[in-house]
C-alpha cells in the first residue's frame, strides 16, 4: 500500500512540475530560482505584477553571509522578444566572523544597508531558462560603513 501511495505521489508531483514547466516556456515567467555569479548567491525572483518583481539573494562565503531583497521594475526592450531592462531599490543585512590567522583575525560584526539595482533580464522562448546581468551598488551601515559598487553579476535561473 505504501509503495502505491509513494508512486501515486511521484506521478502527481511530476504532472505538476510539467504543467508549471509548460507555463514558463514562453517569453514571460512568474517565478525563477537559480544562482548568481560574482559574488556567488542563491537567487529567487517572483513577479508580483506585470512589470514588478521582488528578488531575494542569499550570499554565503567563508566568513559569513549577506541577505538582500530587491524590488525591481521591468520594462520591455523593443525589437528583442524576452529581453527586459530593470531597476529598483532594495536593502541588505549581513554578518561575518573571521577565524584566527586571517587578515582580519578574530573580528566579527553585523551590517545593514540600502541597495539599488540596474540590469537586463532575458527569458528564452521555448525553454524554462532565464538569465540576467546587473549592477547592484550599495551603501552599508553598522560595523562596516561605506559605498560598495562591486555587487551584481550574472544569474541563471530555472523558471516556473
Amino acid at each position: 500500500m505504501m509503495k502505491k501511495l509513494l508512486f501515486a505521489g511521484m506521478i502527481f508531483c511530476l504532472a505538476g512540475i510539467s504543467k508549471l514547466n509548460a507555463q514558463s516556456l514562453g517569453e514571460d515567467y512568474k517565478t525563477a530560482l537559480g544562482v548568481k555569479f560574482y559574488p556567488g548567491a542563491l537567487s529567487v525572483k517572483h513577479f508580483v505584477g506585470d512589470n514588478k518583481a521582488i528578488e531575494g539573494l542569499g550570499y554565503f562565503w567563508k566568513y559569513g553571509f549577506r541577505i538582500t531583497g530587491l524590488y525591481e521594475i521591468h520594462g520591455d526592450i523593443n525589437g528583442v522578444d524576452g529581453l527586459k531592462w530593470y531597476a529598483g531599490p532594495g536593502a541588505h543585512v549581513g554578518f561575518w566572523n573571521t577565524k584566527a590567522g586571517s587578515y582580519y583575525e578574530g573580528s566579527s560584526g553585523a551590517y545593514l544597508g540600502v541597495d539599488g539595482v540596474l540590469g537586463l533580464d532575458y527569458k528564452f522562448n521555448g525553454a524554462p531558462i532565464n538569465i540576467s546581468l546587473d549592477w547592484q551598488p550599495s551603501f552599508t551601515f553598522g560595523d562596516y560603513v561605506g559605498f560598495d559598487g562591486g555587487w551584481g553579476g550574472f544569474a541563471i535561473r530555472f523558471t516556473f
